[in-house]
């Protein structure tokens, strides 16, 4: 990779972003850079791509840090890419996840682990773990969601199945391979144990080696509490007596037998529920205990992204756990292969500050290892294979106080900034990536002076008159009530400990104080603050102080003592005569407080509310605030020169792999905000000549009016040009479409939901649109809306050509979502994340550049 001055980042012109996966692959990457540098692309913007999940699509779900993607390429193949970008001097960013792992199946070692050790595992302080939970059932244990029913249902259907392999036993449930603890073996292999004793000499040496093992297994006993060298013995005493026990077998096939005899009738008989008791009572020794899935709503005990259960949060603040995950990372970085880093959700992280500077510390230290021979100041001292690691960190330091504000990396982080937020001064990086633009951009767009007359027809179009501000409030404590429930309430417990500490709160209630803290996160302002023990920002202050007063505000039966104890608590006040370990509990508090808001606020507002609120669709985007009908350009022009000022190297987008929509249908939808009159004309006569398509569910016509009016801004933002012309392209378009409202439904959680689906209903949705889009003759809906459709499509055109001149001369570093150099009228993932034509992509920049050739 081409190398900068090791103190001086490479700084990207224009990154175009790459989704990596099965179907796109390194050596894919390679074939088109030059196209890409042809483009004016200086940098690629690469997805994730280290060991994840088999199968995915996206690479966000992580399970192993150290590895390459192998369903992505090879070392070689990756080689090749990397060579390719240095022939052409360009950079690479690579998309980082530093927030969880993805733990479902069996290919996370770290996991696995746990799930065998419990908390004696070097890895139990690795992953977000409640070791000791409100429910006292799960005391040391884990829940593991994933049964598709009542446990006791799947383990009578056999299910859940133990398994023997290798000298150790498993159970499993479909594609989930968990281990059982050593410990727990005897269970299994002491049952009808005077059986194999009877049927095998006393001086047998493999029954004398059988029993061995069984002293052996008794003798097991690791725990947290020991010192951990007899800890780390006794993990490697247990991988030993595996093995003794998988030769055992390998040499005696009496004793092989016996043990898959045992397995067989552990495995109960169907129809037989006694049978069962044997399986039962070993699950209930282990440190999981699998659950029915939604259990996890209400008793999950380890912290997700978001409401995920396939995905764990880990504590990245933990050094060990920073460097475990980082260590192939900072390689990369040292060979000089990746050149800025982008970080996946820092709002999830306990303290982002501190990750971003360690960050931009261990990426100096290895840019500065792996730069040979070089003059890196005035002094001419050499930095290379011959400085030593305190030598470099030294150097850092000189430098940090030379400028407080240096950041020696190119580094992003996606950050969701609401209204007028501003990004943490403090934090070493370069900005975001670019939403802030693009709702901003986008605004600009969209007729202002309309607002009143969209008001009005959308609310006598549909019936709906919520207030959108009130709406995101419903839809939080909506959040918190059926998805995060267990997450509020492990809060709600450790606010009730400190309430208990002082005389003068201890008389709060855990009901109390758990609904107070429901309140305050549900009017929180902005997605979370950023209080981490050196100090309580002003900005913070003012957002705290927002939310407890409205909450105030709103529950006037509840006794504003509880709200003004949990401000001060947020705000660090601590209570008189507090001692250090309680400031520490209370900090610790504060912090994971902090990493709740976040998840909250994004799937109560853009996985939900923009699902519902359907004024304008266009401008239900992340970070976008959809009931501020537009941009005025004066405050578009403000943030530019801000953005010059203060943030000149921030990615500027209009298009990313978790857009709602594509920036060409936002740019057509746009369109309607200037002709009220003419939508709300053919949005009444699509309804009434669609009318009789609707399909009756309980009593209700299907869709709704506010699900119908989504449907048509949608068919008007993402219909393609001569589509009812090729039958096999329509169809393609028309699964499309089902699939999207599919998932708009679901979102919404009015009608539908991803928990509890209403396919009854969502059936008689996909009748109404393979009715309302038949291309037969007497459709006379299509006959009235194509023409209306390609009008919007022209002025369409105009508005999507000026945003991407805006983006390319605004100050920050344009992005390009992959493929969006064309038209891209795709939707919400996963209709966003399909395969690219670049061979027509290819062809069509050489046709211009042989045009430029031959113009004298």
């Amino acid at each position: 990779m081409h190398k900068t001055h090791p103190v001086l980042p490479r700084i990207p012109v224009a990154t175009y972003r790459l989704q990596f996966n099965g179907a796109f692959r390194f050596i894919d990457a390679a074939g088109i850079i030059p196209y890409l540098h042809d483009l004016g692309i200086t940098d690629i913007y690469a997805s994730p791509y280290f060991k994840a999940q088999e199968g995915s699509l996206h690479g966000y779900d992580i399970v192993d840090h150290s590895r390459l993607n192998p369903e992505i390429g090879t070392e070689e193949e990756y080689a090749t890419m990397v060579d390719t970008l240095e022939r052409f001097g360009m950079g690479q960013i690579l998309d980082v996840v530093p927030n969880h792992m993805c733990i479902i199946g069996k290919e996370n070692k770290w996991w696995m682990d746990v799930l065998e050790n419990g908390r004696s595992s070097p890895y139990a302080d690795f992953f977000d773990i409640e070791w000791d939970p409100a429910e006292e059932g799960l005391k040391d244990k884990v829940l593991i969601p994933i049964l598709g029913d009542q446990y006791g249902m799947v383990l009578e259907n056999q299910e859940i199945i133990l398994s023997f392999e290798e000298g150790a036993f498993y159970a499993s449930y479909y594609d989930n391979r968990l281990p059982i603890r050593p410990q727990t073996y005897t269970i299994i292999l002491e049952y009808r144990l005077d059986g194999l004793k009877q049927s095998l000499p006393q001086d047998d040496p493999f029954l004398m080696d059988f029993l061995s093992i069984l002293t052996a297994l008794k003798h097991l006993s690791p725990s947290p509490e020991q010192e951990p060298e007899k800890t780390a013995e006794q993990l490697r005493e247990k991988e030993v007596i595996k093995r003794r026990l998988a030769a055992l077998c390998k040499d005696c096939p009496e004793i092989e037998s016996f043990i898959h005899e045992n397995i067989k009738i552990f495995n109960g008989t169907q129809n037989n529920p006694e049978s069962f008791d044997l399986l039962d009572n070993l699950l209930r020794e282990q440190v999981y205990r699998l659950s029915y899935w939604p259990v996890a709503t209400e008793e999950i005990n380890y912290r997700r992204f978001f409401d995920i259960n396939s995905l764990a949060a880990i504590r990245v603040e933990r050094p060990e756990v920073f460097h475990k995950t980082h260590d192939l990372l900072f390689r990369l970085v040292k060979e000089g292969k990746i050149t800025g880093l982008r970080v996946d959700h820092p709002d999830g992280l306990y303290n982002p500050h501190k990750y971003f500077e360690n960050l931009q510390r261990e990426c100096f230290t290895n840019v500065m290892a792996g730069y040979t021979g070089q003059i890196i100041d005035d002094h001419a001292l050499s930095c290379g294979k011959g400085c030593t690691s305190a030598e470099i960190g030294r150097r850092y330091e000189e430098m940090l106080v030379s400028d407080p504000q240096a950041k020696p990396f190119y580094i992003v982080g996606e950050k969701i900034l609401t209204k007028s937020e501003r990004m943490p001064e403090e934090w070493p990086i370069y900005s975001t990536t670019g939403y802030v633009f693009l709702n901003s951009l986008n605004g600009i767009f969209v007729e202002t002076k309309n607002t009143k007359a969209f008001d009005r027809l959308y609310s006598v179009f549909t019936g709906f008159s919520s207030d959108y501000q009130d709406l995101v409030y419903r839809n939080k404590k909506l959040i918190m009530e059926v998805a995060m429930t267990s997450e509020i309430n492990t809060l709600g417990h450790r606010l009730n400990r400190l309430s208990e500490k002082s005389r003068y709160t201890r008389d709060f209630t855990l009901k109390s104080l758990t609904k107070a803290l429901v309140e305050v996160i549900a009017f929180f302002p902005v997605y979370r603050t950023y209080i981490n023990g050196i100090d309580v920002k002003e900005r913070d202050r003012q957002y705290i102080d927002v939310a407890v007063s409205r909450a105030k505000r709103h529950n006037p039966a509840t006794s504003g003592s509880i709200f003004d104890f949990l401000r001060d608590v947020v705000l660090l006040r601590f209570p008189p005569y507090s001692s250090d370990a309680d400031k520490e509990e209370q900090l610790d508090f504060v912090m994971r407080f902090q990493q709740i808001t976040g998840p909250v606020m994004a799937k109560g507002v853009e996985d939900t509310t923009f699902y519902v609120y359907n004024r304008l669709v266009s401008l239900n985007e992340v970070g976008a605030s959809p009931d501020r009908f537009g941009t005025s350009l004066d405050t578009f022009h403000g943030q530019n020169i801000e953005r010059c000022k203060f943030w000149p190297h921030a990615l500027i987008t209009t298009s990313t792999h978790d857009t709602k929509r594509g920036e060409d249908v936002r740019a057509r939808i746009n369109v309607l905000s200037e002709i009220p009159p003419s939508w709300r004309e053919h949005l009444v006569a699509w309804s009434k000549l669609n009318r009789r398509k609707k399909v009756v569910v309980d009593g209700q016509p299907v869709p709704d009016r506010n699900e119908e009016y989504l449907f048509y801004q949608t068919l008007i933002g993402s219909w393609p040009a001569g589509s009812l012309s090729d039958a096999a392209l329509f169809d393609i378009y028309k699964q499309r479409i089902k699939d999207y409202m599919v998932k708009a439904i679901r979102e919404a959680k009015t009608h539908s939901s991803w928990i509890n689906p209403n396919t009854l209903y969502e059936e008689a949705v996909m009748i109404f649109m393979e009715t309302v889009l038949s291309n037969s003759p007497d459709n006379h809906f299509l006959s009235d809306f194509v023409p209306f459709q390609e009008l919007i499509s022209l002025y369409g055109r105009y508005n999507s050509l000026s945003q991407a001149l805006l983006k390319i001369t605004s100050p920050g570093v344009p992005d390009f979502y992959q493929g969006s150099e064309l038209w891209d009228f795709t939707l919400v993932d996963p209709d966003n994340r399909g395969p690219v034509d670049y061979t027509v992509r290819k062809a069509m920049l050489e046709a211009i550049k042989k045009r430029e050739s031959e113009v004298p």
